[in-house]
């Protein structure tokens, strides 16, 4: 047995308390509150965070490793490291930009076996919905797939089709009964998409984010709404940047649509008139948005409008992603930042109010229910994995690339001073980080959720 013990300990229900928590093959047996002190002549290792805080691990469920096929941009080893460094726990895989993309049980075994013995943290997976691949879905399912992610507009690579309303209404029949959600990267074209950007530089980011209205957005977050109250199957909206699509959202649940919202780190920290010309790091689908936009995203976080905050670390090399010419309507679309998410997401966070108890609900808790991991990860809960982070939410660092564990360094938070130090990861009881070291051996584990 072990024992992880501290001052400031995020409990289940959001309070900060001193605890000690008695862990057990991997599993939390024990939660006792108080400063109740614990002899340690009984443990194989005792773990005393002090002042810091130590807290449910953080589960990242929007992740794009994109191994096997295009490595060269992540990879399960430097992605689940970064994982590892920023208190990630549980990363779920997202199905596409790896080749193949996971759309058949074959692709999806074959994902699972390039995964093996190489996550340093624990891992998960999507599926995808692509036309044609109704079949798939249930199979998939009994496999141990998370659930699946499809796009209502081009993904950004052909091999991964893009779906129509007939194709979504297929996929959610076939999924009534399985408690698997569906997400949307929901953007479709509209008239406003036709925007001309003809004569616009390319190198200033006003050109690109014109050619992305909010209206995109907004229209496919509204169909997305009305076939979630209409077939009754959980459906969640990713990377969420325009607040213009927040009442859309509120009626949709306020309907009894069994709907999710996330937000990321970079629409929650970044806006679009800091962008520099030609700076490509900051170029995402959808865009980054104006400060005020951003100030509304914190809103509804605030609100209980959105549900979770999640990373979409989504990179690329080099050369795809910082074109020579600074060109945003060529860039490679994505952000990476999975390393420092919790800093991310903390150092602004306390500019609203929010508290420990939030980053513990929006970070951990609702990302595992996400993904139905719900019964296992994001709370400090006995009988949940022994999933933890101990960090210091008062000290400060800088982002430097000597610290990046991302395969390739490139990243718009280079050289920005974040608030909230991670000290100590955490996997089924195991330090799979400290204090700047990952241990040689991997010891993550692929976990799958329980068919309900």
């Amino acid at each position: 047995m072990k024992l992880f013990k501290g001052r400031r300990v995020v409990l289940d229900n959001g309070q900060v308390s001193p605890a000690s928590i008695i862990v057990d093959a991997g599993k939390i047996t024990e939660v006792i509150t108080g400063d109740t002190e614990k002899s340690t002549g009984e443990y194989s290792e005792v773990v005393d965070a002090g002042d810091l805080v130590l807290m449910a691990g953080v589960v990242d469920s929007h992740v794009h490793v994109n191994e096997p096929g295009r490595t060269e941009w992540e990879g399960f080893r430097t992605a689940t490291r970064a994982a590892a460094a920023g208190g990630i726990t549980t990363v779920i895989d997202m199905p596409l930009n790896s080749i193949p993309s996971t759309t058949t049980v074959a692709a999806f075994r074959t994902k699972v076996d390039q995964a093996r013995d190489q996550c340093f943290v624990d891992m998960g997976f999507w599926g995808g919905v692509v036309p044609g691949n109704t079949d798939q879905l249930r199979p998939m399912v009994d496999d141990g797939i998370c659930g699946f992610k499809c796009f209502m507009i081009h993904s950004g690579v052909d091999e991964f089709g893009f779906v129509r309303e007939d194709d979504i209404r297929a996929a959610l029949e076939e999924l009534r009964g399985t408690d698997r959600v569906l997400m949307f990267h929901a953007e479709v074209e509209t008239n406003d998409t036709a925007e001309s950007v003809a004569g616009g530089d390319p190198c200033l980011y006003d050109t690109f984010l014109k050619s992305r209205p909010d209206s995109m957005e907004v229209q496919a977050i509204e169909t997305v709404c009305k076939l979630c109250k209409e077939y009754g199957v959980r459906c969640h909206v990713v990377h969420l940047s325009s607040a213009d699509a927040i009442e859309a959202i509120k009626r949709g649940k306020d309907n009894g649509a069994p709907l999710s919202v996330e937000t990321t780190h970079h629409y929650l920290t970044l806006d679009a008139a800091s962008v520099p010309r030609g700076a490509t790091q900051y170029k995402c689908c959808p865009p980054i948005r104006s400060k005020h936009n951003q100030e509304r995203l914190w809103q509804a976080l605030k609100d209980g409008d959105i549900d979770m905050v999640v990373s979409d670390h989504s990179p690329c090399t080099a050369d795809l992603k910082l074109m020579e010419a600074g060109d945003f309507l060529q860039a490679w679309g994505g952000i990476a930042s999975l390393q420092f998410g919790l800093s991310l997401f903390w150092t602004h966070a306390q500019k609203v109010d929010l508290t420990l108890g939030d980053v513990a609900r929006l970070l951990c808790e609702k990302p595992a229910a996400l993904c139905s991991m719900g019964n296992r990860k994001g709370a400090i809960k006995v009988g949940y994995d022994a999933d933890f982070v101990i960090w210091d939410p008062e000290s400060t660092f800088k982002v430097e690339p000597s610290i990046i564990q991302h395969k390739n360094k490139v990243t718009p938070y280079a050289g920005e001073t974040l608030r909230g130090v991670i000290r100590r990861t955490v996997v089924a009881g195991e330090t799979v980080f400290e204090n700047g070291a990952i241990p040689d051996s991997p010891k993550g584990r692929l976990v799958f959720p329980k068919q309900t």
